[in-house]
This record gives structure tokens, sequence and C-alpha cells, in this order.
């Protein structure tokens, strides 16, 4: 996670030398960070977008558990990405929020680490899901005739994905700390102040971080799409081929005929579901995973280009970059957490049937409560009217013809 580094607000005052800590860039007393009005607007913002995204992510992860008790390999990436998204709306976003508030660290030394190094494996595991989506959609359209090794190759590449995002986040225990100063006033801050020797050091690690983290998924998933769109192409050329020498469908006598030869001619004219000989199903698969790709590779650029130019040039980013661009990039990216959950509910039916399911059980409960209470009530009234032996009906007759019999005036008795 970069807005440690990248953020002034929080992690300037102690960050430099002992004196740079206590001074600013023109030589006068250092300006500690405040609570200013956009660190509010950023918290504000923050927590909304984490209530938003809690619930999303939370919806999606029930409808894609209860979906029934076979899952497919695809549902059970969408599960990995909608935990990923969570460790990024229980952990980024409320501790950003909160440390915008204090300006300060209060947490101490040990929630210091584990809660670096756990922000850092929120946001590995996001982009390494997201990686093995893109492989695990161009091996489905590279290779249609291995879907019965499909699950069994993505277990293996989310499990690789899972161990490297905590193995490539242990740095991060090690090297934050905190650093309190005294001048002007005590002042602590968790940073890596102090765990590098040179400045060089540092810089190196952030871009080992950044390209781990952005730079290799994103050119792997631009890889793996680009092979995709190519091999989309092919196939579509190739259809087009195939109808103008064997003229499919053009003439209803021989429509029949080629219904029998073509799956003798093409290994994979079997998937002929769409204009491109790829399943309706797996097309939309894929365009679930473009649009989750794209909307992470939108959300996060900005941000992480921001983090480059302040690792390699620190004090003209400061200059020229203010504080209220820092938080607003940085919130962008988080929004990326919100709409993987709505992509998901898009371009998929089990979130659709997981909801009506809800809503129909909520329903037939409600009918049988009612019912239930209704015939309760009928048979206690029953038993009522047979207990009384008919006396509530003799009495309603007496009242009857008692208002229905006229009034004869004493004078003519």
């Amino acid at each position: 996670m970069f807005h440690q580094m990248t953020d002034p607000a929080l992690n300037d005052s102690c960050t430099g030398s002992t004196s740079g800590c206590n001074r600013s860039a023109d030589g006068d007393a250092l300006q500690l960070p405040t609570f200013s009005t956009a660190a509010k607007v950023r918290v504000i913002i923050t927590f909304s977008l984490c209530a938003v995204s809690a619930v999303c992510n939370l919806v999606v992860l029930w409808a894609a558990s209860n979906g029934g008790k076979r899952k497919s390999h695809v549902r059970i990436l969408i599960m990995n990405l909608t935990v990923a998204d969570l460790l990024v709306t229980f952990i980024v976003m409320p501790v950003d929020a909160v440390w915008n508030i204090t300006v300060q660290w209060q947490a101490g030394d040990v929630a210091c680490r584990l809660l670096m190094f756990l922000k850092l494996v929120a946001m590995y595991s996001c982009a390494f899901v997201t990686v093995v989506i893109s492989l695990d959609r161009q091996s489905a359209i590279l290779n249609p005739l291995g879907i019965s090794e499909a699950k069994r190759k993505s277990k293996i590449m989310l499990t690789v994905a899972w161990t490297m995002s905590v193995i490539l986040s242990l740095p991060q225990m090690f090297i934050f700390h905190n650093v309190t100063i005294t001048v002007p006033e005590n002042f602590t801050q968790c940073t890596t102040h102090g765990s590098f020797v040179q400045r060089w050091q540092e810089t190196l690690y952030n871009m080992f971080t950044f390209v781990c983290l952005f730079l290799l998924p994103l050119v792997i998933m631009i890889f793996c799409y680009t092979r995709i769109l190519v091999e989309i192409s092919s196939r579509m050329a190739r259809n087009n081929c195939e109808s103008g020498h064997f003229g499919v469908f053009t003439n209803p006598k021989l429509s029949l005929t080629t219904r029998f030869v073509f799956p003798v001619v093409s290994k994979d004219v079997y998937l002929r579901r769409s204009h491109n000989n790829i399943p309706k199903a797996r097309m939309r698969t894929l365009k679930m995973s473009i649009v989750i790709v794209t909307s992470f590779i939108v959300c996060w650029t900005p941000y992480y280009l921001l983090g480059l130019w302040y690792w390699l040039f620190p004090e003209k980013m400061e200059e020229t970059v203010s504080h209220s661009l820092t938080h607003m990039l940085f919130i962008f990216g988080l929004f990326n957490a919100c709409l993987d959950p709505i992509t998901y509910g898009l371009f998929t039916i089990h979130l659709h049937q997981g909801l009506k399911r809800c809503c129909r059980t909520a329903n037939t409960r409600t009918d049988l409560e009612n019912n239930t209470c209704f015939v309760h009530m009928t048979r206690l009234s029953s038993h009522l009217h047979n207990a009384s032996g008919g006396y509530h009906t003799d009495k309603e007759e007496v009242n009857d013809d008692s208002r229905s019999r006229p009034i004869i005036p004493v004078s003519k008795m």
C-alpha cells in the first residue's frame, strides 16, 4: 500500500532526518499536519465507500456461496476476489479514515507493523486474484476443450496468489514502526524512517513493490486479453470462411446436412452457440472479467503513478501536487472495491437467483406464519362455538326478535 509513503499529510512530519522533521522547507519550525478540510472530506467519503462496499461484497459473497452444492471455478474466483475486496473494505478503508482523524498514529508499534502488513496483503490479493481471473479466461478461450482441468488450475493459481500476497507483504512488519518527534511538540507517526540507511534503498524497495503490485499484473492482464482478442478475431474470420465454403444455414435443404458435417470438420464447432464459436455463458463471463480488469486499471493507475512520481522526485511533487489531489486519487482507487460486486451482479445470474431465493424464502415463511395463525384462530373460534352449546346463537335470535317486534301503544292493548 502506497499512501503511507506518498501522503505528506500523514508521513512527511517524521520521514526525513531529525532536523528535517522539525523544520519546514524554508527553515522555519515544522508545521505539523492537521485535520484539514480536505482530510475531513476524505474521511466522509471513505466511510461512505466502506459502508457501500461492505454491503455489496457481503451480498455477493452470500449469493456466490449459496448458489448450489457444486460451485463452478468461476464462482470460486469471484468469491476470492470478493474476499480480497472485503479486506480492503474492513482494513484499508477504516484505518485510513481513522488515521486521518487522529492525524498521528495512536495505536502503538505492534498495531503499526501488523496493520501495514495487512493493508499490503489486501492490495496484493486484489491485484493477484484479478490476474488469476485473466489467466483463467485466457485458458477458457484458447483451450475450450480443457475445461475439465480449469477448476484444478484455478485452485493452484489462487493458492499461489494468496501465498505470494503474504510473502511479499512480510517486509512491512520490519520496516514500519513508530517514530516520535519532540519539536515543536510530541508527535508520533507510523513510518519507515530509520529502516533504510540510504534514500536509494527505500526507493528501490518502493519500486519493487510498485512493479509487483501494479506494473507486473498490468502487463500480464494486457497480454492475456490481447491473446483473447486475437483468438476471437481469428475464430470469427474462420467462421466466415467456413460459412462461405459450406453455406451454413444459407440453404434450408443443406442446413440439416451441415449440422452433421461440421462436428467432423471442426473440433470446436460443438461450442457454436454464438457468432464467434464461443458459448454465450463463456462470453458473458469474459465480458465480466474484462470490466473487472478495466475498473482495476482505471481506478488505481492515477494513484500509483503519483506514488512513482513521489519516489523519484519527492520535492518536485510536493511543490506541484496539492494534498487535496492526493486525497481524491486515493479515494478513486478505493472505489474499485465497490465496482467489483456491482460488475459481478450485472453480468451473472447467480446473484439474481440468490436474491430471488432469499425473497422467496422470506415470503414463504411469512405466508406460512399467516396461514398457521389463521388456522389456529379458526380452530379456536370453532372450539368456543362448540363449547357454548348454541347460547350465543339463541341470544342473538332473542335480540333480533326484540328489535323486529312492533311497538303497540298502550291504548290499543
